[in-house]
C-alpha cells in the first residue's frame, strides 16, 4: 500500500486525503491551522457552479476603483500592504489578455463540481449535507436590478440555470427585507452545504475511521528523493511517505517554491458575521449584489458574508469590514439578532483565478492542489478525485495542464 501526507488540512485537503484513501492510499493529513479560523469553514457555503467568467478580466480589473472599500464597495487594497497586492494586481491584468483559455479551464471543472460532492457525501454517509435547491440574487434599485440581470444573461455560467423570480419568489424576498426588491433571480441548480461543521466533522471521521491520521502539526518543508519523501515538521522530527500533497492554501507557497519558480499566490481575506438568533426561513442562499454580500441559512446559524481584501495572511483584521458588514444588515432590516461571532480568513488566490492542481514534473514525488481562490469549497471535491487520479497514474477526468504551475515560470 502506498503512503501519502497530505499538507493542509483546510476542505481541499481533507477531500483530497479521503480521495486517496478510495484509491487505497495510505493517508496522514498534517495540519496547524484551527479549523474555525479557516476559509474552507468560514466561507458561505454556496457550491458555485455558475461562476465560470474568470475574475482575472478586463471588465472586472476596470470595475475596481468603483468597487473600493473606501467609495461604500468590498475591495480592499489597505494602503499599508501595497508591496504585496500591486505585483499581483499587475500580474492578474497580464492574465486578463487569456480569459477565453480560463472560462475554458474553469468549466471543465465546475461541470464536475457537483457531482464530484454528491459522490463524495455519499461516500461520507452524509449524503443531505449537499442541497441542490439554487441560490438567489437580489437588487435593490430598478437601475442595479437591469444592469445586473443584462450582466447575468450575457454571462457565462456553464450548465447552471436560472430565471427571472416570479411574483411569489419576489413576495418571499420581500418579506426578509424593509423595502421589497427592485429585481431578483433565482439559479435553479447550484448548491449549497447544509452546514460547513458537520462538513468537517464527516471528511475527519470518513479518514480516521479508514486508518487515516490527522495531526496537529505545522510541516516546515518537503525533502524530494527518488522514490518517496520526507516531511520536516516544526518540532525538528520527520515523516516518511511514498509521496505527498501540498494542499496548505496560501502557506502553500513556502513547501512549494524551493522546487518551483516563485508562486504568485496571495492572501484573499474574507470577513463575515454569524448569528444563532435569527428570523431567516429555510431559503437557499441570498446575495444582495449591490452591496457584495450573501447571506446563507446554516443549521448552525446565519451567516453574512463579504468583502475581497489583499493582504498578508497574517495582518490584523479590518475592525471596519465588520462594521459595515453590521451597517448593511442594519440597513436591510434582515432578521436578524445579536449576539454575532465574528471571523477574518484568507483565501489563497493566484493571479490568473485558477487553482493549481498538478505534479511537480521534476520531483514527481509531490503533488498540489491549492489557490482555489474563492471556489475552495465549490472545487474540494473535484480536485479531490483529481489528485486520486493523478496519484495512481490513471486518465485524470479533466486536462491539468491550464492548473499546471509550470504556467507562472
Amino acid at each position: 500500500m502506498q503512503r501519502a501526507v497530505v499538507l493542509g488540512g483546510g476542505v481541499v485537503g481533507l477531500s483530497i486525503a479521503a480521495g486517496l484513501q478510495r484509491v487505497g492510499v495510505e493517508v496522514t493529513v498534517f495540519d496547524t491551522a484551527p479549523a474555525a479560523g479557516a476559509a474552507s469553514w468560514g466561507n458561505a457555503g454556496h457550491i458555485a457552479i455558475e461562476q465560470v467568467e474568470p475574475l482575472a478580466s478586463w471588465p472586472v480589473l476596470r470595475s475596481g476603483p468603483r468597487r473600493l472599500f473606501s467609495r461604500g464597495g468590498a475591495l480592499g487594497l489597505p494602503p499599508s500592504q501595497i508591496k504585496r497586492w500591486l505585483p499581483f494586481a499587475l500580474r492578474m491584468a497580464s492574465a486578463a489578455g487569456r480569459v477565453d483559455h480560463g472560462r475554458e479551464a474553469l468549466r471543465s471543472l465546475l461541470t464536475n463540481a457537483l457531482p464530484a460532492w454528491k459522490s463524495l457525501t455519499e461516500q461520507l454517509g452524509v449524503p443531505g449535507l449537499v442541497r441542490e435547491t439554487g441560490h438567489f440574487v437580489v437588487w435593490e434599485t430598478p437601475v442595479s436590478a437591469a444592469a445586473g440581470l443584462a450582466a447575468w444573461r450575457s454571462a457565462d455560467i456553464g450548465n447552471a440555470r436560472f430565471h427571472e423570480c416570479d411574483a411569489d419568489e419576489m413576495r418571499l424576498l420581500a418579506g426578509l427585507v424593509k423595502q421589497a426588491p427592485a429585481g431578483a433571480i433565482r439559479f435553479e441548480n447550484t448548491g449549497q452545504i447544509a452546514d460547513l461543521p458537520k462538513l468537517a466533522d464527516a471528511l475527519r471521521g470518513f479518514i480516521t475511521a479508514r486508518g487515516g491520521r490527522i495531526v496537529n502539526a505545522k510541516a516546515r518543508a518537503v525533502v524530494h528523493r527518488e522514490r518517496s519523501v520526507s516531511v520536516t515538521l516544526d518540532d525538528g522530527s520527520s515523516v516518511e511517505a511514498d509521496f505527498a500533497v501540498i494542499a496548505a492554501g496560501v502557506r502553500s507557497r513556502e513547501l512549494i517554491e524551493p522546487y518551483c519558480s516563485p508562486v504568485p499566490i496571495i492572501a484573499e481575506r474574507g470577513y463575515h458575521l454569524q448569528m444563532t438568533e435569527h428570523g431567516w426561513p429555510d431559503l437557499p442562499p441570498v446575495v444582495f449584489e449591490d452591496r457584495s454580500m450573501i447571506v446563507t441559512r446554516f443549521e448552525s446559524g446565519l451567516r453574512a458574508a463579504s468583502f475581497v481584501e489583499f493582504s498578508d495572511i497574517d495582518a490584523p483584521p479590518d475592525e471596519r469590514k465588520w462594521q459595515r458588514l453590521r451597517s448593511h444588515v442594519a440597513a436591510l432590516g434582515l432578521p436578524c439578532n445579536a449576539p454575532t461571532r465574528q471571523w477574518m480568513g484568507a483565501r489563497p488566490t493566484l493571479p490568473d483565478y485558477l487553482p493549481a492542481i498538478g505534479r511537480l514534473p521534476h520531483a514527481p514525488n509531490i503533488l498540489y492542489g491549492f489557490g482555489h481562490q474563492h471556489l475552495g469549497l465549490t472545487l474540494a471535491a473535484i480536485t479531490g478525485e483529481l489528485i486520486a487520479q493523478l496519484a495512481t497514474n490513471s486518465p485524470t477526468a479533466v486536462s491539468l495542464k491550464p492548473f499546471d504551475l509550470q504556467r507562472f515560470s
